[in-house]
């Protein structure tokens, strides 16, 4: 709604501007004195197309409109204001010498809130403009109020919504390695220890593979540690792009290592996933002419599954995969060693 509409109260006197519309100069003569004699700012318009242009133009707070006029008939102009959204909610008393109830039906009916007959009593013409004015100064006190409330509202769903934003980045951060941007130490913990719990409840495998970037110290003695970080974020986008599921996780276990979450995958299936990463970081050819595997970067993995039991720790199958990894190194790195995880004793 138009600011020059919510300003009506404050744009003329106490009581109110009104338009007084009739093509009966003797009528208008007798309302603008009344009107003018309690306190109203009065306009005057003799037509109904001189009535719209001074709407237009002075933005009256109340309009008092007569029925029967030429070319354009007080029903008409009602209709016209009623189609508009800047003057639809204008109130508009019709006053008329019609007198039978289809013509009172037909002004309310076109947007009329109120219908006097002529000849009227003055003190009843102040009295329905002092109400209809009362109750439209309401309407928009609560409308402003309203506008308020569900501005107030917004800001603080947009606030909740930035805060909801923040606290999901903080976590995410929280849970983030800052180098290598996949999972770190805190996360895979958690999500050790959740994927434990429910597969021991659904009776369904658990893998893990632990990762190690081969003969690495010699690497960063090489070519510099800036060199070595940049190494170890390659090696994290080529694990990440090798896995397939949503549900397995990366995270960097601890300097040049990194460990695998393969919930519900059998050994065969984790054989398979190891041996896909130790070839995709063969396919990278990160030169290293210090490593004695090869003149690349190259990996060791050791790899352990089971089905997790709830009477076990989930670093029962953390320490198999470290012992998995520990062999695959021993005998001569750059190869995927497996553990067979036994429950004779805790880790």
């Amino acid at each position: 709604m138009s600011d020059r509409l919510r300003k009506y109260g404050a744009m003329h006197g106490d009581r109110g501007k009104i338009l007084v519309v009739d093509d009966t100069p003797d009528n208008l003569d007798l309302l603008n004195s009344l009107l003018t004699r309690k306190g109203f700012t009065v306009l005057t318009a003799h037509s109904g197309k001189a009535a719209i242009a001074c709407v237009y133009q002075e933005w009256p707070e109340l309009i008092l409109l007569d029925i029967c006029m030429p070319q354009m008939d007080g029903y008409a102009v009602c209709t016209a204001l009623k189609a508009d959204e800047l003057t639809k909610n204008i109130p508009i008393i019709f006053i008329s010498a019609l007198d039978e109830v289809l013509d009172k039906i037909k002004a309310f009916k076109v947007g009329g809130i109120d219908y006097i007959t002529k000849p009227f009593h003055g003190a009843e013409v102040v009295a329905r403009i002092d109400t209809h004015l009362s109750i439209r100064r309401l309407q928009q006190q609560l409308e402003t109020q309203n506008q308020r409330l569900q501005q107030e509202v917004r800001d603080r769903e947009a606030a909740e919504t930035a805060l909801q934003s923040a606290n999901r980045e903080l976590h995410r951060l929280a849970n983030l390695d800052g180098l290598t941007q996949v999972a770190n130490r805190r996360s895979f913990d958690t999500t050790l220890a959740k994927e434990w719990r429910r597969l021991s409840r659904e009776e369904n495998p658990l893998s893990l593979i632990l990762c190690d970037v081969d003969c690495f110290k010699g690497f960063n003695d090489t070519y510099g540690h800036q060199a070595g970080d940049e190494c170890l974020k390659q090696i994290a986008r080529t694990i990440t792009l090798t896995l397939k599921r949503p549900s397995d996780l990366l995270a960097r276990y601890g300097g040049e290592e990194f460990v695998i979450v393969l919930p519900n995958t059998p050994e065969t299936g984790a054989i398979h996933v190891a041996e896909e990463i130790r070839a995709a970081i063969h396919d990278r050819a990160i030169a290293h002419r210090s490593s004695s595997v090869r003149p690349i970067v190259t990996m060791s993995l050791g790899l352990a599954t089971m089905i997790p039991q709830v009477e076990c720790k989930p670093e029962y199958l953390l320490y198999a995969a470290d012992r998995a990894l520990y062999r695959a190194k021993v005998e001569g790195r750059d190869r995927v060693c497996i553990e067979t995880v036994t429950l004779t004793a805790e880790p």
